[in-house]
């Protein structure tokens, strides 16, 4: 049992809630935090059970130049791997792999297609999805929406917000932290005072002091921040009392989970598939079709990672692990046939299974269209400043990642901070 009081309450140790603690503990206050997993880390979790770190969540550190993740990993002497410089992407054309000038077509696809979306932006237009913006018609059009929605931002394109899209595109290197992202955050979330397994059921924000109440007992805090999903805070499962605000309970509807669903596939024996460490593999498709993308055998490792998001990943989820890997096996049959029931093992595969864990619901939160606001009022100050929630949802250019996740838990800790020293002053 858990229970007295605390400056600043975290409810969840992802890494909006270890960048809270961390900063609220640099302010000089009291913190507790209280996490339901038995783990940190929150939708980024190392997996070791490939012989070799393999992330189930987060995977990258994007926008390596901004990213306040980058300075602390290397301050802890963890090694950070420019993923972007070994980049050896590969298209399967339905018969044979892309030839090197349909590649650089492809390439100048990409580009064209960019510019054709953010030329649809109209001033004062609303409600437009990015499937409304993305041309069609071309060669490669559909293969590039496919990678930009469920791919990238793990939603169907006609799902996401344009406005929201453009507005979170990442720029700058993507780094890889050999050990893992979800090694990261246990590394950084050392000497924090975390309670795991303590889920909050209750959360009472109504008088001066917040009051967290669930198995582990009870808390009290001068100031509390929940950095749970917005599937969670869907779900119901943290009851708020009095209930949240309507326009964050708006917020949370407009900003539902999406989902990229993440398998890893062990080597068999030594046949690499001819790919190279690192190297992509991505199918063209037509217009409605969908598929998985893999990454295969990062710094040498004897395991490939398979990528399937939006519809398709929340249809294998629902049907269960094997789907999952059955899915990847299928995808593969389509380049390798029966080689790649030899070169890869089906036992001993790690699915990541973020749609059915009850404390994520979902891998990332995209803004349904026309929704603009929404990020900056789930983030809003609830009860004079006593509650916020924070996370990658919050973020307005970095939502989806570590770095937007971070960024947003250490600024609801200087807030409270900031609250609780008026506070003192008032009362001294």
């Amino acid at each position: 049992m858990v229970s007295g009081d605390c400056d600043f309450l975290v409810v969840g140790a992802g890494a909006a809630g270890i960048a809270a603690g961390r900063e609220a503990l640099a302010l000089g206050l009291t913190v507790r935090v209280l996490e339901a997993r038995g783990r940190v880390g929150g939708r980024a979790c190392t997996d070791l059970s490939l012989g070799a770190p393999f992330d189930l969540g987060a995977t990258w550190l994007h926008a390596a130049q901004s990213n306040p993740l980058v300075p602390l990993a290397e301050a802890v002497g963890l090694s950070l791997f420019d993923h972007d410089a070994v980049r050896d992407s590969r298209v399967w054309m339905g018969d044979r792999w892309a030839t090197p000038s349909e590649a650089r077509d492809y390439e100048e696809a990409e580009r064209a297609w960019h510019l054709a979306v953010r030329q649809a932006v109209r001033p004062g237009a609303r409600g437009m999805s990015l499937a409304d913006a993305a041309p069609r018609g071309g060669f490669w059009d559909a293969s590039l929406t496919h990678w930009e929605g469920p791919v990238i931002s793990a939603a169907e394109a006609r799902d996401i917000d344009l406005g929201d899209y453009l507005s979170t595109l990442l720029v700058g290197t993507n780094l890889l932290p050999r050990e893992g992202c979800g090694h990261l955050l246990e590394v950084l979330a050392a000497g924090l005072p975390v309670t795991l397994g303590a889920p909050v059921e209750r959360l009472a924000w109504d008088g001066r002091r917040v009051r967290a109440e669930g198995l582990f007992g009870t808390i009290e805090a001068g100031a509390a921040v929940v950095t749970v999903s917005t599937g969670v805070l869907a779900s119901g499962a943290i009851r708020f009392e009095p209930g949240l605000p309507e326009a964050v309970l708006q917020a949370v509807h407009d900003l539902p989970m999406g989902l990229l669903g993440k398998v890893g596939l062990r080597a068999s024996g030594e046949d690499r598939l001819d790919i190279p460490p690192f190297g992509g593999i991505e199918r063209r498709v037509e217009e409605g079709e969908r598929a998985m993308t893999f990454v295969a055998w990062p710094f040498g490792r004897d395991h490939i990672q398979g990528f399937a998001g939006g519809a398709l990943a929340w249809e294998a989820e629902r049907e269960g692990e094997a789907a999952m890997v059955d899915l990847a096996f299928s995808e593969l049959h389509r380049i390798y046939g029966g080689r790649v029931d030899k070169a890869l093992r089906r036992d001993g595969a790690v699915v990541s299974g973020w749609g059915h864990d009850p404390w994520s619901r979902g891998a990332y939160a995209a803004l349904r269209p026309g929704r603009g606001g929404a990020r900056e009022a789930l983030s809003a100050p609830i009860g004079g400043g006593r509650l916020r929630l924070a996370g990658e949802a919050c973020h307005a250019s970095l939502a989806g990642t570590l770095a937007g996740a971070w960024l947003s838990g250490a600024q609801a800790a200087r807030q409270a901070a900031a609250l609780l020293r008026s506070v003192r002053d008032l009362s001294a």
